[in-house]
């Protein structure tokens, strides 16, 4: 049982393009500013207790980001994104990525802050099928914490098990700190600030078989 988890928003699916298109239909001309002021106060949003559904982490985070940016948004409109995110895009190296590792017997799951019901838009745009999924939803918390990672093990018990993510605060941090074999996706082309997290590094999914399977056999020796 050989399992390799992914992150879902911002490794398979271009999360970025969707907070900054789901902003420019509320504030027309402000995507970028608000998108970049997204990213700051998601974290903290889903740190709040009792542990919020992500649908309304989308809406608070977008108050948020809109109050710094001093842009208006309607009450209605706070919902835009959580309205959006089933159509939010694969990115196009997707498709050979995950065939390749199927075709090479992996199995893959997805561990994602996200709920079940939005995730599931993600997965009808997804081009190969995934045998699991775990979400904040049945974790009760959002990663960094380690909970999405307890709970994959204990349903699954994977023999083999590699975990590929863009995110090095939500994933790299947490998989390093559990000792799984890792390969980060660094699409921003951002530097860590522990290179030590950091095991593997691709800038996307071309050659991710190549890659894991390294990963996983450095782990093993």
């Amino acid at each position: 049982m050989r399992w390799v988890t992914f992150d879902c928003y911002g490794t398979l699916i271009d999360w970025r393009h969707g907070i900054r298109t789901g902003a420019e239909l509320v504030a027309p001309g402000q995507g970028e500013r608000l998108l970049e002021a997204y990213t700051r106060h998601e974290p903290e949003v889903q740190t709040t207790k009792p542990v919020l559904r992500y649908r309304d982490v989308l809406a608070e985070t977008l108050r948020r980001a809109c109050a710094q940016e001093k842009v208006d948004l309607a009450p209605d409109d706070a919902s835009i994104l959580g309205e959006t995110i089933p159509y939010w895009p694969p990115f196009p190296d997707v498709a050979a990525g995950l065939a390749e590792l199927r075709a090479a017997g992996w199995r893959l799951a997805l561990l994602t802050n996200c709920d079940r019901d939005l995730v599931a838009g993600a997965l009808r745009r997804l081009p190969v099928p995934f045998e699991a999924v775990v979400t904040a939803e049945e974790a009760g918390a959002y990663k960094p914490e380690l909970a999405h990672f307890e709970v994959f093990r204990s349903a699954y018990e994977p023999e083999a098990w590699v975990h590929v993510a863009q995110s090095y605060f939500h994933d790299q941090v947490p998989a390093h700190r559990l000792g799984l074999p890792r390969v980060w996706i660094n699409r921003l082309g951002h530097e860590p600030e522990d290179p030590s997290v950091i095991q593997r590094v691709q800038p996307d999914l071309h050659g991710l078989r190549a890659a894991v399977e390294a990963a996983y056999d450095e782990a093993a020796r």
